[in-house]
């Protein structure tokens, strides 16, 4: 985070709306093709072809344990540089990119209250909406047995 801020692109999932940190954004592009892929963590939609490179696409509804849906119209795949591989994050549509000052950003939630906070690191006010920060180390993280060995 930067000392007086940070930028992020705000998208929806189910309602919510969250952020992702813009250094970390490529590109966003309108859904596409995805072709699945055997034994490929549940929360894997499949690999989509992006001016000729394939690029593996997360579902954040399934990641975050949402009822799955079908794209709509205002469906973006995020495309992330990720340790210097691209990611693509489905999400329910982007409005925009915003400036959150420093002292806007907050710690999440504890966990006590029996939430699990560990894919975000943090939440964004701006007016009287709330952002959740996304933790990309934690939504990336790839630890269920259908996928052990297998990477992403």
């Amino acid at each position: 985070m930067l000392e007086n801020g940070i930028q992020v692109v705000a998208c929806t999932v189910e309602d919510e709306e969250y952020a992702i940190e813009i250094k970390r954004v490529q590109e966003i592009i309108r859904v596409i093709d995805i072709t699945r892929v055997p034994y490929a963590s549940a929360f894997i939609s499949g690999v989509i072809n992006l001016r000729g490179k394939v690029i593996p696409v997360m579902d954040l509804r399934k990641r975050f344990g949402l009822p799955s849906k079908a794209p709509e119209e205002t469906a973006r795949i995020v495309v992330i540089n990720w340790n210097n591989d691209m990611v693509g994050v489905l999400v329910d549509s982007v409005s925009e990119v915003v400036w959150l000052p420093a002292q806007s950003v907050g710690p999440p939630p504890s966990s006590r209250n029996g939430g699990n906070t560990e894919f975000f690191s943090g939440i964004g006010k701006l007016g009287n909406r709330l952002l959740i920060m996304l933790n990309l180390e934690t939504i990336f993280e790839v630890n269920d047995s259908a996928s052990a060995g297998r990477g992403m």
